[in-house]
């Protein structure tokens, strides 16, 4: 089993940045990929951004891309999302995923087996 905690999300203004943690504890041994979903009101559950824990893939969904960073510290077992230039249409709540499958890194949610409990990100206008 692998248990994982995020934090770091809260209220900003549109422009700002906020940076999400996930620590992850457990059986991290056979963990291959971690990642950042999210979910707003009445919509799908999105893939913002994975990392692989071994060579470093990286992918991050078009509506991110230069505004948000995927990054790691293998040694805490804690993947970040540094977000940038947010809007107001990222306001949702986040997730940190983990997955012991080599490939996940490019995979959608149903590769995910770990999940954490979400945290509140609200963008205002």
């Amino acid at each position: 089993q692998v248990q994982l905690v995020e934090s770091g999300g809260g209220l900003v203004q549109a422009g700002g940045s906020l940076r999400l943690s996930c620590a992850a504890s457990g059986r991290t041994f056979n963990m291959y990929a971690m990642a950042w979903f999210r979910q707003a009101p009445g919509k799908e559950r999105e893939k913002v951004a994975a990392i692989s824990w071994f060579g470093g893939n990286i992918y991050h969904a078009d509506s991110v891309k230069g505004r948000f960073t995927i990054s790691r510290d293998s040694a805490k077992n804690t993947v970040y999302l540094q977000m940038n230039s947010l809007k107001p249409e990222d306001t949702a709540v986040y997730y940190c995923a983990a997955s012991m499958y080599t490939g996940a890194w490019n995979a959608p949610a149903s590769a995910y087996a770990y999940w954490g409990q979400g945290t509140q990100v609200t963008v205002s206008s």
